[in-house]
């Protein structure tokens, strides 16, 4: 059937029935109803969003009223990216109908339940394929490419090996198949034709050209409108406004007019931003917003696995966040005043800046630059990420990690698979259960209150959405960290490196495991400062000052000033070396000399504190007049403080350098 052939056999195509043929050109601006007239019973349409940006909520809207009203269209095929939903009703939750859909492509089904429903019930055939290979798709297709080739998905539920990416039993057909090049194995999808595209912009001109200006996200529109041209098909784009022809700046335009068939004016409540943010200008780069104005987190399971994650950061490197538990990586680079040091990004395109959570996921305030979602995936699969830190849902002894299935329940992969396989180094964050668990943070230690009915760490996963094998074969460094303890994936598997003081090995973690991991000769405790309040110094830690730098003597006031600011003391050797350190500097004097100590920020593996506080004993002993010692942690004000007590050394420990100096007693 053409596709502006009605079932009756009318031509019935919006540009053609509502303007006389020479003014075809300049009517392009049609309504809702008009718009999605086009869509005929057997298409394969696909839409441009993520979550809620950039989603063309006005035409889901009036595609499902007309299939309500008139039970046409049907037998859709539906393709998407990224998960386009409020996990409510918004976005493709609109399509999910009996009949009106016959088979859906998406990356990401945690958002829309409707659409979940279809598939888990057997009533339309369904495939998950990952978020950044579908926008390859996109592209492959506009360039008529039989074939999308890539390492993307080996291993995984997307592999043909295992699942091929099909959710149910009424999917039969292969999208996927298995290849070999160089000796080295790729995973072909197939391309197929786009008989429509519905995308959204801000702002389009008469002959259709379309710029995004107040939108988060450009994502693959560009690529979509090429796709859906070159194969026939037809471009409907929501926009908000109308501009006169020829009147939007050339560099502005993402979609040319030549590509588009339709232009649809929305109701502004069906144009929000963001599915979270009716509109806030930070999103789209058109003012920046103060930092210190993001709040702090408060202290939970939450944040001390940001915490922990936050470690794995190192000065100018290329990070990912993904949805969800991972998000509080930012807030901690915040909070620690670090993000000048990092470039954080997100998959659909954003670069710098830090990614918003929830419903505004994608989006980012403060951002650097922007690409299109295929662009950055390119990037992303040539291994351009440093470090990504993904949710952890379930884990198997082989460091499988299933983030996708569970039961009845289907989240998808979005851009998981993507991500997690091209990335030099991989941080799992989540809870160690879940369904329940109450912990209690205090005086530097984990309590567990209440655990969790449900274990994560399984003797098999459900779904294999990232495989620890294949990590393995390409030399990723890979952790998984809780909010108790942290694993390290090796070639015998899940090894135990960490556990959180005041937690019980095998109470607390061995006991809600399904499988006993090996536990490393050098099994320390996570970092007190991980549980404290205060600032944990991250910022010293990326750009380290020397020991020689933090040790000052101006030997005409006698005074020796030692700078402990965000150091972190973790083995006898550390000890050894400021030991030697001091002495090299004050022994040469031959006289004592008064001392101020900052201990900001200042942290200790408690293993070792009688060790470090013996050295203190001696260096006070041989070297110092008189010494005072300040920091903000009233923690560490008191741990420091008893451990010196215990020695009969002075144990008072000032707030800030002032006090300190004029208790020095000079």
């Amino acid at each position: 059937m053409s596709q502006t052939q009605s079932p009756q056999g009318e031509n019935t195509h919006p540009l053609l029935s509502s303007m006389p043929p020479d003014k075809v050109k300049k009517g392009k601006v049609v309504s809702a109803r008009e718009a999605v007239s086009i869509i005929r019973e057997g298409d394969a349409i696909a839409t441009g969003g993520f979550v809620g940006t950039g989603f063309p909520e006005y035409l889901a809207i009036e595609l499902e009223n007309r299939f309500l009203e008139t039970g046409y269209p049907r037998d859709l095929t539906l393709t998407y990216a990224a998960g386009q939903g409020d996990g409510k009703e918004r976005g493709l939750n609109h399509l999910g109908h009996e009949g009106l859909l016959k088979r859906v492509i998406g990356g990401h089904w945690g958002l829309v339940p409707a659409l979940q429903k279809l598939a888990l019930d057997n009533k339309i055939e369904a495939y998950n394929l990952p978020q950044g290979v579908l926008s390859h798709i996109y592209r492959d297709i506009a360039a008529d490419k039989p074939r999308t080739v890539s390492e993307v998905g080996l291993g995984t539920f997307v592999d043909p090996r295992h699942e091929g990416g099909k959710i149910n039993e009424r999917t039969i057909e292969d999208l996927v198949e298995l290849v070999s090049f160089d000796g080295r194995e790729y995973l072909a999808y197939k391309t197929f034709p786009l008989n429509v595209a519905i995308l959204r912009g801000t702002t389009a001109d008469t002959e259709g050209n379309v710029s995004m200006e107040k939108e988060a996200l450009v994502l693959e529109n560009l690529c979509l409108a090429q796709a859906a041209k070159n194969s026939g098909g037809f471009v409907i784009v929501q926009v908000e406004r109308i501009a006169q022809e020829g009147s939007l700046p050339a560099r502005n335009v993402v979609v040319p007019g030549v590509m588009v068939d339709c232009v649809v004016v929305s109701e502004p409540e069906h144009h929000w931003q963001t599915f979270g943010n009716y509109y806030d200008p930070s999103f789209s780069g058109e003012i920046r917003v103060p930092l210190h104005t993001i709040p702090e987190m408060e202290m939970s399971p939450r944040k001390v696995i940001a915490r922990r994650g936050a470690f794995e950061l190192r000065p100018n490197s290329v990070v990912n966040l993904g949805i969800g538990m991972p998000e509080g990586v930012a807030n901690i680079a915040n909070e620690e005043r670090i993000l000048d040091l990092i470039n954080l990004t997100a998959e659909p395109g954003v670069i710098g800046g830090i990614p918003s959570g929830g419903l505004n996921f994608g989006a980012a305030v403060n951002i650097h630059s922007l690409v299109s979602q295929p662009e950055q995936f390119d990037f992303y699969d040539g291994g351009g990420l440093d470090v990504a830190f993904l949710g952890l849902a379930q884990a198997d002894g082989k460091g499988n990690v299933n983030v996708s299935r569970f039961g009845n329940t289907l989240a998808g992969a979005g851009g998981f698979i993507n991500i997690s396989q091209k990335t030099k180094r991989v941080v799992f964050v989540g809870t160690f259960t879940s369904g329940g668990l109450r912990v209690e943070i205090r005086d530097g230690h984990l309590k567990i209150l209440q655990e969790g009915k449900y274990k994560k760490f399984l003797s098999r996963v459900e779904q294999i959405t990232y495989s620890g094998e294949f990590g393995l074969l390409k030399n990723q460094y890979i952790l998984y960290v809780t909010e108790r303890c942290v694993f390290l994936l090796t070639r015998e598997g899940l090894q135990l490196i960490e556990i959180a003081p005041g937690i019980d090995l095998e109470k607390d973690v061995i006991a809600h495991m399904d499988f006993r991991p090996s536990i490393s000769q050098n099994l320390c405790y996570m970092e007190d400062r991980i549980f404290t309040e205060s600032s944990m110094g991250l910022k010293n830690d990326l750009l380290p000052l020397s020991l020689q730098d933090r040790l000052t003597l101006d030997p005409e006031q006698d005074l020796f000033f030692v700078n402990f600011e965000g150091l972190s003391i973790k083995t006898e050797q550390d000890i050894k070396e400021i030991e030697n350190r001091v002495t090299q500097i004050l022994a040469p004097v031959g006289r004592k000399v008064y001392t101020i100590v900052n201990y900001d920020d200042f942290s200790i593996n408690q293993d070792i504190l009688d060790e470090y506080t013996d050295m203190i004993k001696r260096l006070v002993d041989r070297f110092y007049k008189g010494v005072t010692r300040y920091t903000t942690s009233t923690f560490l004000r008191s741990k420091l403080g008893d451990a010196l007590k215990k020695r009969n050394q002075s144990p008072h420990i000032y707030e800030t350098r002032e006090e300190a100096q004029s208790k020095l007693g000079r």
